[in-house]
């Protein structure tokens, strides 16, 4: 095995390594909202069933055909995802439910892990996590020019004065921040990059690059509402670290941001820099 081949091995292994222990949360989860579906699906055709009857005798059993096809897509799709977290297949016809399972399920989620008091960063964490577990089975290897690698304005220092967010050429490189370390992967490897500072803004730049895979850096929060947004585009997200607290100079392991880039860059040339080592937390976020 080469060295490069190595490295990729390197890091699918210490990203399913962080996700081990993330799966029992999301599929307990998703298994639990699932369930909840299912019964609000049963009483919609439940409570009105004897109304219906007044207006013509087949009525309920009409619209009780119609619910029990929603719950029979709601389960097919939850256990094609739970199948392919587990197993890495799925169910025949599940990954085109993945989309509705991710926005559906997510705030559901977050409600019930409320309820059950499991933070939101900790569902998200989970969420991001399988998430990127998903991409890496079904995502392949694209061409420099059809990935993106989309960054919050927080990586830049906040004593900053000039202005990346339209421009992000317009970065001095004083190596104050990660962006001059990002700007030289970017330029190393070919790929676009862009800063956002928010949804709306993100959205416009992933519809004016017209990505085929989008590498994100962000908080939990921000990756999570920003692989939903973006679905079906393959988002692989990278959680950055808050030394400062949130929203403020934060950082990113430029490691594992290079070794994100070749693992589906079809052909990527030698790495651009040594870094330091990776450490499982970085990846975590935590």
């Amino acid at each position: 095995m080469s060295d490069d081949s190595k490295r990729l091995a390197e890091f699918d292994a210490l990203d399913i390594t962080v996700l081990r222990e993330r799966k029992r949360l999301f599929i307990g989860l998703i298994t639990l909202a699932s369930v909840l579906v299912c019964g609000l699906l049963f009483l919609l055709w439940y409570v009105p069933y004897i109304g219906l009857t007044t207006i013509h005798p087949l009525a309920p059993w009409l619209l009780g055909a119609v619910v029990v096809l929603a719950v029979c897509g709601v389960g097919w799709a939850a256990l094609g995802l739970v199948l392919n977290i587990l197993v890495g297949r799925s169910l025949p016809g599940a990954r085109r439910l993945h989309g509705l399972t991710i926005k559906l399920f997510l705030p559901l989620m977050v409600l019930l892990g409320k309820a059950l008091g499991i933070s939101k960063r900790r569902v998200r964490s989970s969420f991001i996590k399988v998430n990127n577990e998903l991409v890496l089975h079904e995502a392949g290897r694209y061409e420099a020019r059809d990935i993106l690698l989309l960054l919050p304005h927080c990586l830049q220092n906040s004593r900053c004065e000039m202005r990346l967010t339209y421009d992000i050429n317009n970065c001095k490189r004083c190596g104050k921040c990660p962006i001059k370390a990002l700007l030289e992967l970017s330029e190393h490897y070919g790929v676009n990059m862009a800063i956002a500072t928010g949804g709306t803004i993100a959205r416009r730049i992933v519809v004016q690059t017209r990505p085929k895979l989008i590498l994100a850096v962000a908080c939990e929060r921000d990756l999570a509402s920003g692989i939903q947004d973006t679905y079906p585009i393959p988002t692989y997200g990278v959680m950055n670290e808050r030394p400062h607290g949130p929203c403020l100079d934060t950082q990113v392991s430029t490691e594992l941001v290079e070794k994100a880039l070749r693992r589906f860059l079809a052909t990527p040339p030698e790495p651009a820099v040594s870094h330091r080592p990776i450490k499982a937390h970085a990846q975590a976020g935590i």
